[in-house]
């Protein structure tokens, strides 16, 4: 797939009226600080007719002239608080072209040459780049890439939704609630649970995790990221299978189940020692969490993350239920008090300078092996995005090629089956691929 960038520009947001003050800041709280601090990359794909690229610009300057944020800069204050500045300084707006039909370089798979569908990820100052790029049978992909610290998931789908409301000449809503400074220590604070480890790790200790990591992937194969399938027939099975225990019924969710089942395939397929133990990281959304409940248009980050952990053996050994069960105990406790917990810890400037902490969510590791991390897509609506002519008939993350780090995206189908991207190994997607649609698998 040879793409031509056509042209690049900086747009800027585009205001009714007299436009706001460009000198203030914001500072970024707990959430944001202990977020991933990196670039995420979305594509999106749609079927003639489209829209002009002059409608999708602007409907998103008009998006940015509500949501600021993304089209500041991140730097830090004069007392040393990192945050955003509102200054309108704009996103990069990219054009491009290929020189062939969308249906020949269908199906878009998770590969290097996805990368040419947004711009890059790496030296960049802007918060949103959007990339435009027209085949010749008259579909459009829209690769967008945009600062974690800026937004969440769930905060990033509803702008979503709402840029494709301004392409339609909608009033944009609801609107964003933008006041991230609500998340307030206690007087006094109460810190009840173990933060360290969780959300935060000593500098040392992820300097050395990252090297053994990447030594291991340098004597290795080539890491896939392969796509999987599962359709709604078999996540009802899979969730009735995990339900049951002893005789005895546990209704536990399709997310849960799923999660479940691939940690022990993913667990099995990569042939580690029994005795050690395998993790997973998943994202917990506060907005429902938290009391009083945060709104849902909260703009911003509130997510932490839940670390469901077992040996090997266990694992592999006990039936699905026990995989299922310990997600679902683990997800549970990411409650008010463990959330308000984090908030009172990630105040305390001198615990976290004492120790030296820095976060654990990073993405510069290249293999997350005997652990995981998941990050689901399941609830946001991000294929509500329609800038007119309909709503994209593929979504998908970009290409990354960490090993261990699944997303889990709604198949295009629309009929609740879900897709799964999941970097391994080469020489362990074999083995992978055999079992991934058992309902049995045994440790050997």
């Amino acid at each position: 797939m040879n793409v031509k960038i056509e042209s690049s520009k900086i747009i800027k947001p585009l205001y009714e009226g007299i436009p706001p003050s460009t000198t203030a800041h914001i500072p970024f709280n707990v959430f944001d600080n202990v977020t991933f601090d990196t670039l995420m990359a979305l594509i999106y794909a749609y079927r003639p007719p489209t829209p002009p690229t002059s409608t999708i610009e602007t409907g998103l300057r008009k998006t940015l002239s509500i949501y600021r944020e993304w089209a500041g800069r991140i730097g830090e204050d004069e007392h040393g608080n990192r945050g955003v500045f509102l200054n309108d300084e704009g996103v990069r707006f990219i054009e491009a072209s290929v020189d062939a039909s969308l249906d020949e370089v269908l199906p878009l798979k998770p590969s290097p040459s996805m990368l040419s569908l947004h711009p890059s990820l790496k030296d960049v100052v802007e918060l949103i780049q959007v990339q435009v790029t027209r085949f010749t049978c008259g579909s459009v992909v829209v690769g967008f890439t945009g600062h974690h610290m800026i937004a969440d998931g769930h905060a990033a789908s509803n702008f979503f939704v709402e840029w494709g409301q301004a392409c339609q000449g909608m009033e944009i809503a609801p609107l964003p609630m933008n006041d991230r400074a609500i998340f307030l220590p206690r007087d006094p604070p109460l810190i009840e649970y173990n933060h360290v480890g969780a959300e935060f790790v000593s500098k040392l200790v992820n300097k050395e995790l990252v090297k053994v990591n990447n030594d291991e992937i340098n004597e290795k194969k080539n890491i896939i990221v392969h796509k999987v399938h599962f359709t709604l027939e078999f996540l009802g099975k899979l969730k009735a299978h995990a339900s049951f225990m002893n005789g005895k019924a546990k209704t536990y969710s399709t997310f849960e189940s799923l999660i479940a089942h691939l940690w022990r395939a993913i667990t099995k397929s990569r042939d580690l020692n029994a005795s050690q133990n395998t993790q997973i990281r998943i994202s917990v959304d506060g907005r429902r969490r938290v009391i009083p409940r945060v709104p849902d248009e909260f703009f911003g980050n509130i997510v932490l993350w839940a670390f469901p952990t077992s040996k090997v053996k266990d694992l592999l050994d006990e039936p699905l239920h026990y995989a299922t069960k310990i997600i679902h105990d683990a997800i549970t406790k990411v409650d008010d008090k463990y959330f308000k917990s984090f908030i009172d810890f990630a105040n305390d400037e001198k615990v976290m300078t004492r120790q030296d902490l820095i976060p654990s969510a990073n993405m510069k590791e290249d293999s997350l092996s005997p652990n995981l991390e998941v990050d689901s897509w399941l609830r946001f609506p991000f294929y509500d995005l329609d800038f007119g002519t309909g709503c994209p008939f593929v979504f998908m993350p970009s290409y990354y090629p960490i090993e261990g780090m699944m997303f889990l995206v709604p198949s295009f189908i629309g009929d609740g089956s879900i897709d799964a991207f999941i970097p391994l190994y080469e020489h362990n997607l074999t083995n992978f691929k055999n079992i991934c649609y058992s309902l049995n698998l045994k440790a050997k």
